[in-house]
């Protein structure tokens, strides 16, 4: 089976978010099992220049975007088995940032119109192609409404993930036919009309053959109107055409056992977890403590990951509980300045490490006895399955992904892999902190949920075969 992945991101190329991670590594899950995969991005200037040597030309078209003919450069290279292919528009792509500017309805309306063109030039018929977030959700309505007479198209299917609702592409009317040339039969409440403007999001949602998300529970959220950011009735209505599959984590890179940036390698040694416990100490000038637990949080410093929970508490929690806490992240202004005051606040007990710096990142993980993700709202998450990876046990909020990975442990079972807590509640939060933490001093208990921990399964085999089931469903070969 032949399988085209769009998408505006991916590891290593270029990565904003947890997109980038997926689309690095499972289409590599899915070659492994026989699919024949390549995947099409736009060549962004920040592409790394040892990429860009590597890329060879392959062709040049024209795509219409709108009334418009646009010049799209096709470059290539192959990597780890997949065939990667570069959109190359200098007027679009070669910017400093991915995403953020005015323009943006317009650059990617083109990336969705230039991955359907560029097959005539690269001689690839996909049986399926795999669209990823609202920057490549158009391709299905495209594949529709310009494509389907063309014989080369006529069998092509469509899947169409959600990474984060939140995120829709919500744009004026005037875009259906500037951008996209499309009718008025386009504009309708059973297509991209979303409160009189054009959603990107919503037209992935209607005209592909099936959609999913990265996670079971998110899957079920997404259909409440809390979560659902008004397209929770139409989510509802897709029935069995929504799937939530858990996104996987390349263990490969993301492995104690062999991770270059982390200071001592291990397996499952707690004394060895410990000895980066106190290399990290000392790089971030904490006292060095190999028996106080260190609380964990590498994260974008954003509402959504619950960061009110964490300021209301924080100071009780380091004033009146022997632990220490550890942040590294960058986002808000308003949290990075709060949280280097309380860092001067607690300097004994706290390092808010305001960057975005992934080799620190794995010593965290690496050192870190508990990892703290209190997200009001998480589509998958993989903070939370690197914690787990590096035996740094999650407390989470119950929610998403994070309630589909992270399993409450039972004293008197032995089984579970976590904490977790229901709602959005500092003080639950609180609590719950405080017990993994009394558990920690238990060696005997906080052994089981090590050892529960990084005996887990994270990679992306399981979810790999149920994309590979998606796929045969949708072309009939299930």
């Amino acid at each position: 089976m032949n399988v085209l992945f769009a998408a505006a991101e991916a590891v290593p190329f270029m990565k904003i978010g947890g997109l980038a991670d997926v689309i690095g590594a499972l289409p590599q899950a899915l070659a492994k099992n026989g699919i024949n995969v390549s995947v099409v991005l736009p060549k962004y200037r920040g592409i790394p220049e040892p990429f860009r040597e590597e890329m060879e030309h392959v062709s040049e078209i024209y795509v219409p975007v709108g009334w418009r003919s646009q010049y799209c450069g096709i470059e290539t290279l192959s990597r780890d088995g997949i065939t990667y292919y570069f959109v190359d528009n200098e007027y679009y792509f070669g910017r400093d940032a991915v995403y953020g500017y005015m323009d943006d309805g317009e650059r990617f309306a083109f990336l969705n119109r230039a991955v359907l063109e560029l097959l005539k030039a690269i001689d690839f018929q996909p049986d399926v192609i795999h669209c990823h977030d609202w920057h490549t959700a158009l391709i299905p309505v495209l594949l529709d409404a310009h494509y389907r007479h063309d014989p080369l198209y006529s069998g092509i299917r469509t899947v169409f993930t959600i990474h984060n609702l939140l995120y829709q592409g919500i744009y004026p009317y005037e875009v259906l036919g500037e951008l996209l040339e499309l009718d008025d039969r386009y504009f309708t409440i059973d297509g991209l009309e979303y409160y009189g403007k054009v959603n990107f999001m919503k037209g992935g949602i209607v005209y592909a053959d099936h959609v999913t998300t990265v996670s079971p529970t998110y899957a079920r959220e997404i259909q409440t109107a809390y979560f659902g950011y008004g397209l929770e009735g139409l989510l509802f209505a897709l029935g069995p055409k929504l799937s939530g599959i858990v996104n996987g984590i390349d263990t490969k890179s993301y492995n104690p056992a062999t991770d270059p940036h982390i200071a001592v390698q291990y397996r499952s040694s707690l004394a060895k977890k410990k000895e980066n416990k106190i290399r990290l100490q000392e790089e971030l000038g904490l006292p060095v403590s190999a028996e106080t637990p260190l609380i964990s949080m590498v994260t974008r410093l954003v509402e959504s990951k619950g960061l009110e929970l964490v300021i209301r508490v924080l100071d009780e929690m380091l004033t009146f509980d022997d632990v220490q806490f550890v942040i590294l992240g960058t986002g808000d202004g308003k949290y990075e300045h709060w949280f280097r005051e309380a860092e001067r606040r607690h300097p004994q007990k706290m390092s808010a490490q305001i960057a975005f710096n992934d080799a620190l990142s794995r010593k965290i993980y690496a050192s870190s006895d508990i990892f703290l993700m209190p997200s009001n709202f998480e589509p998958c998450g993989i903070s939370q399955l690197l914690a787990l990876r590096y035996g740094s046990i999650p407390v989470v909020r119950e929610t998403g992904g994070l309630n589909d990975t992270v399993h409450a442990y039972n004293e008197f079972t032995g089984e579970g892999n976590g904490f977790s807590f229901a709602n959005i509640n500092a003080h639950d939060m609180l609590h719950t902190i405080r017990r993994a933490v009394s558990f920690y001093r238990q060696p005997q208990h906080w052994n089981t949920i090590v050892k529960n921990a990084v005996s887990g399964d994270y990679s992306w085999n399981e979810s790999a075969r149920a994309y590979m089931d998606i796929y045969g469903r949708v072309t009939g070969r299930a």
